[in-house]
């Protein structure tokens, strides 16, 4: 078996709570697959899964699979709508069984059919280790065992598939895409990596033709995908622990570029400029040649203004409730991907208008003695600069004058190689705090430490401390830090952000 069995075979994700693996599973048992997981540790996504029918094992244990195998039955006839982009869309539940069963013919090989009813397909991240005792049981059991990429192929595969990649703004351009296609009323599938509040989470799973999701470069498993439309925003070196040099990055994208139908990519980026053979372009340089440009931009604290043009037609006002110049080029790709199925852009801008956010990009977590508390995402030099350049705007307002930063590296080995350019991306800063560095895993080869970061960031001017234990935060913010009109942003793909709601309770009500 080579590929993924939508048909009706069980899927078992191993470490199904993550972002990326929960919406994944949420698209399959909204399509009455049967669907399993596990985790070491409940959330509120785990809980959303089992309300939606899947069965989670808190603990990751051989046993799992063996359990699984027992009680699983017939497959479950599906109810769920399919599209398949090549071949059209159909109107009843009869006409999506039979295209349903024509798919898992396609997507596997002859197995017998007791196996194929029973045993489970396993899906699991790059994150879970080859020591896991679920892996190892399902090499044992001789389980298919699949990345979490050869799902979201088999999906892409059946829809008109919307792939958003780029080093970064993936999940902002992908919610944005998402959005306007809900809006518009096209009922899309939607798979992405945070969550947004129009849809409860990270996934929707809609009954249209189209399905919009991000594929990730920093496995290279974004090769696998062949979408209707790819998105390339940017491209830099963001995981040193994967590649050697950028130009082994540009390969992954230029791989996936060859594979999508058509790709929109950004002229901003030099490297994509430079690289990718794009066929609608994007661009906040009104004297660039892009396809979609952004002229007479307003960055103001509540959002942005801009007129919008089409190949050098004026298609009219945009007005974004996200701060900073790369929300606007997000912005830009969706319009690009609207225009390109058929929207109005007064319908793309109105939808636009409305979009609020996604959660852990510039989210507002609470507010406490005059002092907004916001959770980012940003774990990247790049990143963390366009996001104090956002909160920098914010003090234009009168009950915003600081910006203090607070920032958790993640990975030994991005700190160590993206030391310099780190150290440079916090000029827009008022007040600097790091904190040890999270793992994700990782050996700490050279005996990198967040003090070398803060010290580095120290050199260049700016107020800085370092505090080790993640725990101490909340005290040293109040005690030795925050003032009334302080933005407190909260920085990193680690847990950092756990400790914002326990620095707000240190304030009385």
């Amino acid at each position: 078996m080579n590929k993924v069995d939508l048909g009706g075979r069980p899927l078992h994700f191993i470490g199904v709570g993550g972002i990326g693996m929960s919406a994944l599973a949420q698209i399959v048992v909204q399509r009455q697959l049967p669907v399993s997981g596990s985790d070491i540790k409940g959330n509120h996504i785990t809980d959303r899964l089992e309300s939606l029918g899947t069965k989670v094992f808190y603990s990751q244990d051989a046993a799992n699979l063996e359990s699984i195998s027992q009680s699983a039955g017939s497959p479950r006839e599906t109810n769920h709508q399919t599209i398949n982009r090549k071949s059209g869309g159909f109107s009843t539940q009869a006409s999506a069984a039979t295209h349903n069963l024509k798919v898992a013919t396609a997507l596997s090989e002859k197995v017998d059919p007791q196996l194929a009813c029973n045993s489970p397909q396993v899906i699991c991240s790059t994150a879970i280790a080859k020591s896991n005792p679920e892996y190892q049981a399902a090499l044992k059991l001789d389980y298919p065992i699949f990345h979490r990429s050869d799902l979201l192929a088999a999906l892409i595969d059946q829809y008109k598939g919307i792939a958003v990649s780029g080093t970064h703004g993936k999940t902002t351009t992908s919610s944005l895409v998402g959005y306007v296609l809900l809006q518009a009323g096209l009922d899309p599938t939607i798979i992405i990596g945070g969550e947004v509040d129009a849809w409860q989470g990270n996934a929707r799973a809609g009954q249209g033709e189209y399905l919009v999701a991000e594929a990730d470069e920093s496995d290279g498993s974004l090769v696998k995908h062949s979408p209707s439309i790819g998105i390339i925003t940017n491209i830099e070196l963001d995981h040193p622990d994967k590649y050697s040099s950028l130009d082994e990055v540009i390969g992954v994208f230029q791989t996936f570029a060859r594979q999508c139908g058509l790709v929109i990519g950004c002229l901003d980026d030099q490297v994509v400029r430079d690289n990718i053979s794009i066929d609608i372009s994007y661009s906040l340089d009104a004297q660039s040649n892009a396809d979609y440009i952004a002229r007479d931009v307003n960055y103001h604290a509540q959002g942005v203004q801009a007129q919008i043009w089409e190949r050098g037609k004026l298609l009219g006002s945009l007005n974004l409730q996200l701060l900073g110049n790369h929300n606007l080029s997000n912005a830009l790709a969706a319009i690009a991907v609207g225009r390109k199925v058929g929207l109005e852009f007064s319908v793309i801008a109105e939808a636009l208008a409305t979009f609020s956010g996604t959660k852990r990009r510039f989210e507002l977590k609470g507010e406490a003695n005059g002092i907004k508390f916001i959770d980012d995402y940003a774990h990247h030099p790049s990143e963390i600069k366009v996001t104090l350049e956002s909160a920098k705007i914010k003090t234009q307002e009168s009950d915003v004058k600081r910006v203090v930063a607070i920032f958790q590296p993640h990975r030994f080995s991005r700190t160590e190689t993206f030391l310099a350019e780190f150290a440079e991306s916090f000029q827009d800063a008022d007040v600097v705090i790091i904190t040890s560095i999270y793992s994700a895993g990782e050996t700490n080869t050279n005996n990198i430490s967040g003090r070398d970061l803060a010290e580095k960031i120290r050199q260049r001017g700016l107020q800085t401390h370092y505090v080790e234990e993640l725990s101490s935060i909340p005290k040293f913010l109040k005690e030795d830090i925050l003032q009334p009109k302080d933005l407190a942003l909260f920085l990193g793909a680690g847990n950092l952000n756990q400790y914002i709601e326990k620095t707000i309770e240190l304030y009385p009500n």
